[in-house]
């Protein structure tokens, strides 16, 4: 197929192949309205001897190529492919298969404007014989162009490109982060909940006022030991169904991929341990989530004025949350920084699904198991009175193995609680 041929085909009739030759195209089309960046790379001697090298450049057949763009307005600006290193992950995807002549001009003219070696050896990769004799040629020639660059302004040679796929903005933990894996695990099977009968002795279920709070007064909740020590609470009918749906609702078209602290920085990031996707509401919102506020307020005692933004996940066939504290540990002491409303006190998890298998809340360290019951939710603190952190409430969200996860949970943070949570006399109050 000659170009003229693909300019001439309607939207509907191109193909995943046709699409990805009028990306490059387009590309090739910004970098040749970009070429006064081409020289910033280079010194004068590579100026000199331009004749030389002007064969690696587009030519005017790309230049033609590339007003494919005027002719297809339905093709978005991120759409089209972006030289950069996390472009190396989707090379051999987005990349393979196509003639490599084109492959060659789109990954010269892209290395001159972006990153020299690494672009290159992505699209020496994508290609179906990465040993093509050209597309070796053309590597080696970058390669050297950088070498000479960087020998010029003093610098040593680059250290050769990782053959690994770059993951950016992911925080990795070490090899060895999970030493209750296999406890961990137990629980989400089901196995090894510590729950004796002296311990079951000490469960109590009661009505929960909050405090005699003027809306739990006429209805109070129902509220059921989960845990003695530390003591994990259920409450009963915490949300009805039209609530749920709602918050489902709301939640649904800003869904992302769930997000964790980077205990080094403090930036949320996504997380290869945790895997969900996740939406956060506002009081302003709707009046229903303005609701579920005041409720978990009412119900805790704690004012969340100063609280996190009500999070709703969902977890897919497999969605896990592995081990994890909420609050921040002292050598995180910028995890939190950034919201000047201390660290988090107290954790509220509203269930707003049944899970046919799996999806537990596990406790790996005093080994209990708490199962997602629809319209019900848990609580605990995450500190002692005196700020300390309990490192009890490591707690994890078991893969999910039949069905649909839905949860949302309110984090709230210290400040605001200062009277309605006073210090304790000792460090573990």
């Amino acid at each position: 197929m000659n170009q003229m041929d693909l300019f001439s085909k309607s939207h509907a009739s191109l193909t995943q192949f046709d699409y990805i030759y009028i990306y490059i195209y387009i590309y090739v089309y910004v970098c040749v309205i970009k070429r006064s960046y081409l020289f910033l790379f280079f010194s004068e001697g590579f100026i000199s001897n331009m004749s030389v090298h002007r064969q690696y450049f587009p030519d005017d057949e790309d230049e033609k190529g590339a007003a494919i763009r005027k002719y297809n307005s339905h093709i978005k600006s991120h759409e089209t492919l972006i030289c950069d290193p996390g472009a190396q992950n989707y090379g051999p995807y987005i990349l393979h298969g196509i003639q490599e002549k084109y492959l060659m001009r789109f990954c010269c003219c892209c290395c001159c404007i972006s990153q020299p070696v690494n672009c290159m050896s992505c699209a020496v990769r994508a290609l179906a014989d990465p040993s093509h004799q050209r597309a070796g040629t053309n590597l080696r020639y970058f390669e050297q162009l950088l070498s000479k660059e960087l020998r010029a302004r003093g610098q040593s040679q680059q250290e050769p490109a990782d053959e690994r796929p770059i993951q950016l903005d992911t925080y990795e933990r070490p090899k060895d982060y999970l030493p209750e894996r296999e406890v961990y695990e137990a629980l989400c099977r089901g196995e090894g909940v510590k729950m004796t009968q002296k311990r079951r002795s000490r469960l109590f279920c009661r009505y929960q006022d909050g405090n005699r709070s003027p809306r739990l007064l006429l209805k109070p909740m129902k509220e059921e030991d989960e845990w003695d020590s530390p003591h994990i609470v259920r409450y009963l009918e915490a949300l009805s169904d039209e609530e749920i749906e709602k918050i489902k609702e709301l939640a649904k078209p800003n869904l992302a991929r769930a997000t964790v602290r980077d205990p080094k920085t403090g930036v949320l990031t996504v997380a290869h341990y945790r895997v969900s996707k996740s939406a956060w509401l506002e009081g302003e919102d709707d009046p229903v989530i303005a609701r579920v506020n005041q409720r978990i307020e009412d119900i805790t005692g704690l004012s969340v004025d100063t609280a996190e933004l009500l999070q709703v996940a969902n977890y897919g066939v497999g969605g896990q949350y592995e081990p994890h504290y909420d609050f921040s540990r002292k050598d995180e002491p910028d995890a939190f920084v950034s919201l000047g409303t201390g660290n988090r006190v107290a954790t509220f998890l509203n269930y707003m699904s049944d899970v046919e298998a799996g999806g537990a809340t596990v406790f790996p360290d005093f080994g209990a198991a708490i199962w997602p019951r629809k319209g019900t939710a848990v609580f605990w603190y995450n500190l002692f009175k005196s700020g300390e952190g309990d490192y009890r409430t490591r707690h994890a969200a078991c893969p999910v193995l039949v069905g649909s996860k839905w949860v949302s949970n309110k984090w709230i943070h210290e400040r605001g609680q200062e009277f309605r949570r006073p210090c304790g006399l000792t460090e573990v109050d």
